[in-house]
């Protein structure tokens, strides 16, 4: 399926699949740790993304991994204030994305900043007010399937039948959001959040499954426990399993690659078009 999404007043077509880089300011980030995050690193990040061919950035102040402890609000908003500051300075055009599940830092982002899109890990479910708040910021959203918190969800993973339970799960939060005027929506299976490893690879399987809400696909895999476990690597050595599944997820119709590594994504998303070239 193709689609196109209103970005701040620009269409952005589908057609081709969208490299999100990934581009963090949290001191304890599964994949890419940095103790005293600045300017420079937030640079060099967003550097060499945009160099290696990134369509889009996405900013996040807050891991979300399993498992992990939530900064205050504004801890959050100074990550994400240093970032946004220096990448509008330096990019002023670029399409930047915010990862928070808090609807002041998503409405700061927004109204200061010019972010184009608001990521929601918690899919609305941690802060009951981010659908209004996106719905009044006019951006599109990125809703991910999810339960619990990153400090609960590792043991929330009892499902009678998964794909059916992700399918009503994004079939309810969609018909919210349309009901309060949110028209660009993406949704994100959630790999690695409230799923086993059998779980995360059958969604990987079935990721199909999930286009039956005419909405796009985002899939983001980089480098997470789902490789790591099956390889018996860290997260440092995760970079060709994720490359692996990248191919898979597009596949299976993932429309946006959510990365660590853009240089190798963007590879796959070159292959992937070969390969499907007049298919």
């Amino acid at each position: 399926m193709n689609y196109s999404l209103n970005i701040q007043g620009r269409l952005w077509d589908l057609e081709r699949p969208v490299v999100m880089a990934i581009v963090n300011v949290t001191p304890d980030s599964f994949a890419t740790r940095c103790v005293n995050m600045t300017e420079v690193e937030v640079l060099r990040q967003a550097a060499k993304a945009v160099q290696e061919g990134a369509d889009w950035l996405d900013v996040g102040g807050c891991s979300t991994r399993p498992g992990s402890e939530s900064p205050d609000l504004e801890e959050e908003w100074r990550r994400v204030s240093l970032a946004l500051t220096a990448i509008r300075r330096e990019w002023p055009e670029a399409v930047v994305s915010v990862d928070t599940y808090r609807s002041e830092v998503a409405r700061r982002a927004v109204e200061e900043y010019g972010a184009d899109i608001i990521n929601d890990v918690s899919g609305g479910q941690m802060d009951e007010d981010m659908f209004a708040t996106v719905a009044r910021l006019g951006v599109p959203y990125i809703l991910t399937h999810t339960r619990g918190t990153p400090a609960t969800m590792s043991g929330l993973t009892d499902y009678q039948d998964l794909m059916s339970e992700l399918l009503a799960y994004f079939q309810e939060r969609v018909d919210r959001l349309h009901r309060l005027g949110v028209k660009d929506i993406i949704l994100d299976p959630g790999f690695g959040f409230a799923k086993t490893l059998e779980q995360n690879y059958e969604v990987l399987r079935k990721l199909h499954c999930l286009q039956a809400p005419g909405l796009p696909l985002l899939a983001g895999l980089s480098r997470k426990s789902m490789i790591q476990k099956v390889l018996g690597v860290p997260a440092e050595e995760a970079l060709n399993g994720t490359t692996a599944l990248n191919m898979v997820a597009l596949q299976e119709g993932a429309n946006i690659l959510r990365v660590h590594d853009v240089k190798e994504a963007r590879e796959v998303v070159t292959l992937y078009e070969r390969l499907t070239l007049n298919s």
